[in-house]
């Protein structure tokens, strides 16, 4: 094929103008000092940026402290719990399966997981590994994410499988989206029983080792060197300190992976590679990828937003959406005390990756976006005063609502007879899925204790009529409750519900999914 003199100048010209619009791509001081802004504005003491642009590393540095009890340097080498990012490791994992023939996208998990049922016949009888990956259950968001969240209940991937059937339809199987972890904990299990291996080996072996991986691991314990991880923490009463780690287990496929930004670098380059890694050998298939990055399940846009957002969705693994014209590939994660996100633009060959070791994801956020606007030739906004200005705006909406309880409850102690006796509520409880609570009056003090995830452990203070409110002892959880309590015929309390206090409550404290009957 000949080009002519007109064509070649058409070229250029097109060439100019996507040099132009790339000219405002942020420098390595300006992310610096973006980076600086952001931790400064969300109270965050350490975050590592990680930046791929046509496949090589333009940032890779870490900011900060990797813990405020040490105050040792975060750096770009930092471990974190990159949370529902694992996700993608986990569809990946499958993918590879499919490629191999040992499964495909729509077999049942029956076929792999006997055990496994749902709320309906028909719905567990149907379905399929796709399924597991795509948030259209029909359950609700976050639903039963309180068999291991927060960290130190004692449920077992057995126990999951097996609870999943008491869980509640919020929709009819395959018709919306609502976020879950759990049913990702069911596919980490088809891989166990498909490849021979369990999740954490099967991600480290397959997918880290060829990638060159080597500091990350599927769970924190199976690290080869912790020396350089972070603490997590949290806002405890105003004031961000360490809080206890976050030791995931049972939900590895579902949060797991252990990484810092020198080896999700090459993670996302993979990708960015179509599958591609190191001198041209090949992962996994452009064809598993594809169905990766294709939409599964449609996710409502309220409005185009900053970037002209029309349509959004759920792939496998990955959040999906056009910005800017271009499509975004990208997800986040959060465990107690870190907060991540990993973002990709394909067309024009980018990634970005933000590790924090803070619960705050307008972190995240101001900066991924900031970066965006440079590649995106965007100018005009503040990212991390716009972020910190709608977050202190939650807070004090939210701060309206628990001022406004906890004048209730200091109302209904100045009173005699407003509410059920503490007396008259203390016994044992149990909810078919998350088992067994006990309400104890000690001291003078209505204490409830949670049998399987012993974090659930506070104070219960009457509240209005027959409910109280339950205010955990670990502090950094922000999740404290109400407690409404049903009466049977003799005006004795036989059960209770319970849902969040704050609107800011993390959706995996899903109180509203609870349903407790006195057993004694």
């Amino acid at each position: 094929m000949k080009i002519t003199k007109q064509v070649a100048v058409i070229f250029a010209v097109l060439a100019l103008f996507a040099s132009a619009a790339f000219a405002q791509a942020l420098t390595e001081t300006q992310i610096d000092s973006l980076v600086e802004r952001s931790m400064k504005a969300f109270d965050v003491p350490g975050i590592s940026v990680g930046v791929i642009k046509d496949g090589k590393v333009v940032y890779a540095k870490g900011h900060g402290v990797r813990s405020l009890r040490t105050n040792e340097k975060m750096d770009e080498n930092t471990l974190v719990g990159i949370a529902s990012n694992s996700k993608a490791f986990t569809c990946l994992a499958l993918g590879m399966l499919v490629d191999e023939g040992k499964i495909k996208w729509d077999d049942r998990v029956q076929d792999y997981i006997p055990e496994f049922k749902l709320y309906a016949p028909y719905v567990s009888e149907n379905f399929t590994i796709k399924d597991l990956l795509t948030h259209r259950s029909g359950l609700g968001l976050g639903a039963g994410d309180l068999m291991f969240f927060p960290d130190g209940s004692d449920f077992t991937i057995k126990d999951i499988i097996h609870n999943l059937r008491y869980l509640k339809q919020v929709s009819q199987f395959r018709t919306k989206y609502d976020y879950d972890n759990n049913l990702y904990i069911v596919a980490g299990e088809v891989i166990a029983r498909v490849s021979g291996k369990s999740w954490p080996e099967f991600v480290e072996e397959r997918i880290m080792r060829p990638l060159d991986m080597s500091s990350s691991a599927g769970l924190f314990e199976r690290l080869k060197d912790k020396d350089n991880t972070i603490d997590g923490h949290a806002s405890v009463e105003g004031k961000v300190r360490v809080i206890k780690r976050s030791m995931v287990r049972v939900p590895a496929a579902a949060g797991g992976v252990n990484s810092n930004i020198t080896d999700l670098l090459k993670w996302v380059g993979m990708f960015l590679s179509n599958g591609k890694y190191g001198d041209g050998k090949r992962l996994v298939s452009e064809k598993v990828l594809k169905e990766m990055w294709s939409p599964q399940t449609i996710i409502q846009v309220n409005s185009p937003g900053p970037y002209n957002t029309h349509f959004a969705a759920y792939g496998l693994g990955f959040f999906l959406s056009d910005v800017n014209g271009y499509k975004q590939v990208t997800h986040t994660g959060g465990l107690e005390g870190m907060v991540t996100q990993i973002t990709m633009i394909p067309e024009i060959n980018l990634g970005i990756i933000v590790l924090t070791n803070q619960q705050e994801g307008g972190a995240f956020r101001s900066i991924t976006n900031q970066i965006l606007d440079g590649y995106f030739g965007k100018t005009g906004r503040d990212w991390v005063a716009d972020l910190s200005a709608s977050r202190q705006k939650s807070l004090a909406e939210a701060k309206v609502i628990t001022d406004k309880v906890a004048a209730e409850v200091a109302k209904a102690a100045a009173s005699d007879g407003a509410t059920l006796d503490p007396s008259a509520v203390a016994g044992k409880y149990a909810d078919a899925w998350l088992g067994e609570v006990t309400l104890s009056v000690k001291d003078g003090k209505l204490r409830f204790v949670s049998k399987r995830s012993p974090n659930l452990t506070g104070e219960m203070f009457p509240y209005k009529a027959n409910s109280f409110i339950v205010r955990w002892d670990d502090r950094s959880m922000d999740a404290d409750a109400f407690v409404n309590f049903s009466l049977d015929v003799e005006g004795r309390p036989d059960g209770f519900t319970m849902k969040p206090i704050s609107p800011l409550t993390d959706f995996s404290y899903d109180f509203q999914d609870l349903e407790f009957h006195r057993v004694k």
